[in-house]
């Protein structure tokens, strides 16, 4: 990598400096960059009663400027598009996956800098200047049980490795420097905080707020790594981070915001919810820890940010939008080690981005389809329905998925059932169930051995191209062998299949046409 002596660094192990761009990832500099057809501001006052209204199925990121006529700038709905998230790596939708994957192949670079290098501490407020209240927090369901910080990334020390974990957590405000942290569901921060707790012990904790697509990608990730590399990966560039003011947390330097504190040792007592959850239902009220917030940094100029969760509209929120390539993450990594071809996998944003995923692969031998959906019913994407299709079939098409299940499916062979799994609590289907069934769709066409061809009945139609040999005539063609109607047409290079008509049936008058299996022609 090439120096860049304007900017901030440190020396690695060889003794040249690694040049670390702190502006590179800014969540503004990434908005200024989408186009009117992936972005919308709203330079008007706007009541943060109305915000959740206002980002409510709307395609685009959204930046209000003057939330609540108050100065900080509001940025929702950032990756509520995968045509978003695909900018944020610089690839196209379809390519998303494998630009991630490409990326996840990568050795992460993490670099401190100084805290007077750092954007995210240009501005340092401890003690009674911190209050939850400054922020533009807002209420974004009608049943949440107090206005959420929805966006926040968590930054926690693992002390049995030594890594930083890094998640995704909301915060249910309940006062100025208080509010509730959801640790019901399994997670490796879920099981940190619990042995902190069990020896009366809080947990450090960060939590960054107003950060670049990117960030999230990698904070959904279920990888076991130090998750700081983690994000570097992703972003394919070094990741600048700063110790927190008030703990030894590294956090990333360029966040708009870090919020520091702790988790105290009191463990789950604390009611938090109900709240709108990312499968488009709500959640309850559940017994959670509660966060005590120490410090608040941020740039000079922040933006804060607030993410789309729940609803009708579940494929434009950022949480389905996150939760879906993070699942095909997943699925992909099981699937290499399960079967040989798959060309792609993709995971409907619609469903909520976990429960139905698409598998388009090549089987080698019988049954691998089969394989491919054992497979993701074991891994970590907690999928319930999995669809198997041919690589002729295009899965990110819905009105190609709904033909392959109509023509290529009967439910008596094809469909692969399992009960008593693990399943994912929050799924409103469960009926008070700890276990879930899962479903398997084989919509592949019969497996062809090498050196075979499909029967007529399995060949999907297309336009005639009138490619193939060509001949002094039909009587030539005809000779040479048995013909489709569209090969004797390219043989003579008529436009006008009428004319073949007429001639077969001359030629016919003296000697006998017939047709095979196929419908082509030949001489008798």
């Amino acid at each position: 990598m090439s120096s860049i002596p304007s900017l901030p660094g440190k020396r690695n192990e060889e003794g040249s400096e690694t040049a670390v761009d702190l502006e590179q990832f800014d969540l503004r500099r990434f908005l200024d960059a989408l186009g009117s057809d992936e972005f919308s501001s709203v330079d008007n006052s706007v009541d943060l009663v109305e915000i959740a209204s206002m980002l409510e199925g709307n395609p685009k990121a959204v930046l209000f400027h003057r939330p609540a006529n108050e100065t900080i700038p509001l940025a929702g709905n950032v990756a509520g598009s995968r045509s978003r998230l695909a900018k944020a790596f610089n690839t196209t939708s379809e390519n998303l996956l494998g630009e991630v994957l490409a990326r996840l192949r990568k050795k992460g670079e993490v670099v401190e800098v100084s805290r007077s290098a750092a954007p995210v501490q240009q501005v340092v407020l401890t003690g009674d200047e911190c209050d939850f209240t400054k922020l533009p927090v807002h209420l974004q369901h009608g049943l949440d049980g107090a206005p959420y910080i929805s966006a926040s990334i968590d930054f926690v020390i693992d002390p049995n490795t030594g890594w930083t974990n890094v998640g995704v957590r909301r915060l249910m405000l309940r006062g100025r420097r208080t509010a509730g942290v959801d640790l019901v569901a399994p997670s490796d921060l879920r099981a940190i905080y619990i042995e902190h707790a069990n020896r009366g012990e809080k947990l450090p904790i960060a939590f960054a707020v107003g950060t670049h697509p990117v960030d999230h990608v990698a904070a959904t990730m279920r990888i076991p790594t130090d998750e700081l590399a983690l994000i570097a990966s992703l972003r394919d560039a070094p990741l600048g981070v700063v110790k927190c003011v008030t703990n030894d947390l590294m956090v990333p330097a360029d966040a708009q915001y870090i919020l520091e504190g702790y988790l105290d040792e009191q463990g789950h007592v604390e009611p938090e919810g109900p709240y709108g959850e990312f499968l488009g239902y709500y959640g309850g009220v559940k017994k959670n820890p509660v966060f005590h917030l120490t410090a608040i940094t941020h740039r000079n100029n922040p933006v804060f940010q607030t993410a789309t969760i729940s609803g009708r509209t579940m494929a434009r929120t950022d949480t389905s939008q996150l939760c879906a390539l993070r699942t095909e993450v997943t699925v992909w990594r099981a699937l290499e080690v399960a079967v040989r071809e798959v060309k792609a996998v993709y995971a409907n944003a619609a469903t909520g981005g976990m429960f139905n995923v698409r598998i388009a692969m090549q089987q080698r031998v019988p049954g691998e389809a089969r394989n491919a959906i054992a497979a993701v019913f074991s891994c970590l994407a907690n999928v319930k329905h999995v669809f198997v299709v041919d690589p002729d079939i295009d899965i990110f098409s819905d009105e190609q998925m709904e033909w392959a299940l109509a023509t290529r499916f009967q439910a008596d062979r094809d469909l692969v059932l399992q009960d008593r799994m693990r399943a994912m609590p929050l799924d409103p289907s469960l009926g008070g169930s700890h276990h879930t069934a899962k479903a398997g769709f084989d919509l592949t066409l019969p497996f062809l051995r090498p050196g075979m061809s499909r029967s007529i009945e399995h060949r999907v139609p297309a336009p005639p191209t009138f490619e193939g040999r060509r001949f002094a005539s039909l009587e030539a063609a005809l000779a040479d062998g048995p013909k489709s109607f569209e090969q004797l047409m390219a043989s003579i290079g008529t436009r006008d299949g009428r004319e073949v008509v007429r001639w077969l049936e001359d030629i016919g008058a003296t000697r006998a046409i017939a047709r095979d299996e196929e419908g082509r022609y030949f001489f008798s």
